[in-house]
């Protein structure tokens, strides 16, 4: 499967920004959905994760309570909320196909197959 991400932008502290992952090639809906960031000089972190049926979520530490991820079956689309933004969240953010059963691998990079090219999120303070 192919992804796409976009919405990523320069936002001020505080600020909200809406992350899109379009999927092609196949549809997403029998397939768990992460979202991952990584800023220079640091290792890949887990963001966000749905499952393929929609109804589990889970999320990183640093983003708990301020993002918030969702999908749209019709639109073979995965979406990242984020609100309450911090400098600290600046980094290019990744989009990520996964096999729907969640195990030890949940949180990691190597749990997912496929990945989107990135979109770049900034935050000015």
């Amino acid at each position: 499967v192919q992804l796409q991400a976009s919405g990523g932008g320069l936002v001020q502290a505080g600020g909200s920004l809406r992350l899109s992952c379009a999927a092609s090639g196949r549809t997403i809906s029998s397939y768990a959905m992460g979202w991952f960031r990584q800023a220079p000089g640091k290792e890949r972190e887990f963001i966000a994760r749905i499952s393929a049926g929609g109804d589990i979520r889970i999320y990183g530490d640093a983003v708990k309570g301020r993002f918030t991820i969702s999908r749209d079956k019709a639109l073979n689309t995965v979406y990242l909320q984020m609100n309450s933004m911090k400098p600290e969240d600046t980094a290019v953010y990744y989009c990520a196909a996964g096999p729907p059963a969640s195990g030890p691998t949940t949180k990691a990079p190597s749990g997912y197959n496929d990945w989107g090219q990135g979109t770049q999120v900034t935050v000015s303070s």
